[in-house]
């Protein structure tokens, strides 16, 4: 059985800081930002999608890890879906009529949003496999009922 260690709360409020000056950088920008709103629209999308394919990812390599069964076309899938949205971002970055400080701007502060969003989320699950008599815990004891 494995011990999950539950993350210090500078480590909790240091990811959740992260993620937030991250994701509001980037948000400021594009708000600020003088392109149009089909494109401001994209970038946005990217973001929403990054978050939520890192978050996808994170969470399919943990339960992997805890031996959790993950099919291999999710899991795939969620490989697919980071390396696709990071390879949108670095083209629409590529092609944008921006400053190179911009572009590395909004480079910086996307990614600076997935590394935190996967902190955030490992953060969750550790904080929800300590509480007692929580869902974490009762999928835990069936699965070991199991074995």
């Amino acid at each position: 059985m494995t011990t999950v260690q539950r993350p210090t709360a500078a480590f909790v409020g240091a990811s959740w800081g992260a993620l937030l000056i991250g994701a509001i950088a980037f948000l400021w920008g594009l708000w600020n930002a003088s392109m149009p709103l089909n494109e401001k629209g994209y970038y946005f999308t990217l973001l929403l999608y990054g978050l939520f394919s890192a978050i996808s990812l994170q969470k399919s390599v943990r339960d992997r890890s805890e031996g959790i069964q993950v099919t291999g076309l999710y899991f795939g899938l969620c490989w697919f879906s980071l390396i696709a949205v990071m390879t949108l971002l670095t083209i629409g970055l590529w092609n944008a009529t921006l400053a190179p400080s911009e572009k590395g701007f909004y480079a910086m502060s996307f990614v600076l949003s997935l590394f935190a969003v996967v902190a955030v989320q490992k953060n969750v699950r550790d904080l929800g496999t300590g509480r007692a008599g929580g869902e974490a815990d009762s999928a835990t004891a069936i699965r070991s009922n199991e074995l």
